[in-house]
């Protein structure tokens, strides 16, 4: 793929937002990119291209990823003015038609579908960025408004009758690519409901540390979370072949990959929408159970896929991230007490315990079976770390729903846990419900929570110290993260606050992680000694602080 400038190819950045499966998202796009000759700079000023992979999850995702947007036009005026600006995730899924009108800075648009023709996309935006630069000059964004705007626009939308189609490949009107150019505008290149999945010939370019990678498992969700966009952006849940899976783990452990973390919407949906006849959604823990159980011997599910996984040769984790509580059953939890490379670790979001917060939210959960799950884990897989997220100031909830929920956390000490403060999502049904909490009560909700695990976290550090754990080493720690930087993920609340107990490391360390801290989103183990990077060893722990623990080779 070659530019007009002489002896070099077209040069490429990209900066991606939200979540580790839009992460993934850019991985592929690099791939594909880096596959047609483009070359891939660090620096935005140099590219020719610029794309912005962006996250529409929350209010708060998305005003960065309009804030991201803006500010990369703005920089592309003072240094490069013949930058192709390109926009692509879940931002342009969720408002396809509205973005080209509100962003004319934009040259094009792309959805999910389109992440493995993103070189195509990049030479049509140079093209139409050439044509906007001989052109006269057009009016830019309302800057800060455009934000503000999008939530008017999804709050005024009228419901389509596709919406609530249970078919799991979409109807055909979610089927079609809309692929066009606005008469002076950007590109648009946005499939209405998206339909792809990577598999194992995708090309990837990995933007994750050596040792460890994301493996997606699955694409879409089709849970009915009456507080979520998700299957409006991302579409209904397709599983990928576990052939395939497993053919993309065998060369990340031959490529010295350390960890898998297995990601989607739904985790523990993977597997299910692949059995014949499969038209219709399973939501209840009752139906999903009767499905599982009523699947032929040889069928695809997530405890075929991690009992091959653990099989496979060579020394690595298997994460398992994504789980809803809805859809664990008895052989699940056998199945990771059987295979010893999944890592004693849950990544489960509960949202509430509350039995009417349940119900609004249409989780499909009540608060007993909730209580019953997580004693039956515990039970079944000795020493797992359970991580969970709460959602505070949902519409309805009173102080008294809340306390229940500040007496469930208190009572069930989980090893990892995050508060989200509710975010109205206009396009979703609990943003027309009646009951909406105050801001200043979601935030001192949001607070109160925060501050109950704490007080559990301090004893759950407490409990390490003196024990020999097993680390996979990731870095030497920067002068930053030593005075504790705040850590939060749209994804999985606010994690951590300022820790007082920061003080106490000084000096040179090296940074990992356990078998209980995931990517990004948990605590960390800082060692004072000399370890090889990127490798397995073994620590002793010999203090903690709040939130991290600290060790010393074992």
């Amino acid at each position: 793929m070659k530019t007009d400038k002489p002896n070099r190819p077209i040069r490429v950045g990209l900066i991606s937002l939200g979540c580790a499966k839009n992460l993934v998202d850019a991985e592929i796009m690099l791939g594909s990119l880096m596959k047609g000759g483009v070359e891939i700079t660090n620096d935005a000023t140099q590219a020719d291209a610029l794309i912005v992979n962006t996250c529409s999850f929350i209010d708060a995702a998305q005003e960065e990823s309009v804030d991201t947007i803006l500010e990369s036009a703005e920089v592309r005026a003072a240094n490069n003015r013949g930058q192709a600006l390109i926009v692509s995730g879940c931002l342009p899924q969720r408002f396809r038609e509205d973005l080209p009108k509100l962003l004319p800075e934009v040259d094009a648009f792309m959805g999910i579908d389109q992440v493995a023709q993103v070189g195509d996309i990049v030479q049509q935006a140079l093209k139409n960025r050439a044509e906007k630069i001989a052109a006269p000059p057009r009016a830019k964004s309302a800057g800060t408004k455009v934000a503000a705007k999008l939530a008017e626009l999804d709050k005024s939308r009228p419901k389509s009758e596709h919406d609530h189609d249970e078919s799991l490949r979409g109807s055909d009107k979610f089927g079609k690519t809309k692929a066009l150019v606005v008469p002076a505008g950007p590109i648009l290149d946005v499939t209405a409901r998206p339909i792809f999945i990577p598999d194992f010939d995708t090309p990837r370019f990995r933007l994750t540390p050596k040792h460890f990678a994301y493996v997606k498992i699955a694409e879409g969700c089709n849970h009915p979370c009456s507080f979520c966009i998700i299957p409006r952006m991302r579409g209904t849940h397709r599983s990928r072949i576990q052939s395939d899976i497993v053919a993309e783990a065998r060369q990340l452990i031959a490529d010295g990959v350390k960890e898998l973390n297995l990601i989607s919407q739904d985790s523990t949906y993977y597997g299910l929408d692949l059995r014949a006849n499969h038209s219709r959604n399973i939501a209840s823990p009752e139906k999903f159970n009767a499905a599982a159980k009523s699947l032929p011997v040889n069928a695809t599910t997530l405890c075929t896929l991690l009992r091959e996984l653990n099989a496979l040769p060579g020394d690595f984790w298997i994460r398992l991230l994504y789980t809803h509580p809805a859809h664990w059953t008895d052989e699940l939890i056998q199945t990771i007490a059987d295979c010893p490379k999944v890592a004693r670790y849950v990544d489960m979001p509960l949202q509430h315990i509350h039995e009417n917060m349940l119900e609004r939210m249409r989780r499909e959960t009540s608060q007993q079976y909730i209580v019953d799950l997580i004693a039956k884990i515990r039970a079944g897989v000795p020493g797992i770390v359970i991580r969970t997220t709460f959602i505070v100031g949902f519409p309805g909830e009173t102080e008294s729903y809340f306390k229940a929920l500040l007496d469930f956390i208190r009572d069930t000490k989980f090893e990892r846990l995050g508060v989200f403060a509710y975010s109205k999502e206009d396009a979703t049904r609990a943003a027309g419900m009646a009951g909406q909490i105050p801001d200043a009560t979601k935030k001192k909700r949001r607070e109160r929570a925060m501050a109950e695990q704490h007080k559990v976290a301090v004893k759950v550090s407490e409990s390490f110290v003196g024990r020999i754990i097993r680390v996979v080493v990731e870095r030497e720690a920067n002068a930053k993260e030593l005075k504790g930087a705040n850590i939060s993920s749209w994804e999985h609340g606010l994690i951590r606050d300022a820790d007082a107990h920061t003080s106490q490391l000084k000096g040179r360390y090296l940074l990992a992680r356990g078998e209980a801290d995931a990517p990004d989103i948990d605590g960390r183990v800082y060692i004072r000694g000399k370890l090889p990077i990127g490798e397995f060893a073994r620590v002793k722990i010999v203090g903690h602080t709040d939130y991290d623990l600290i060790a010393e080779p074992a």
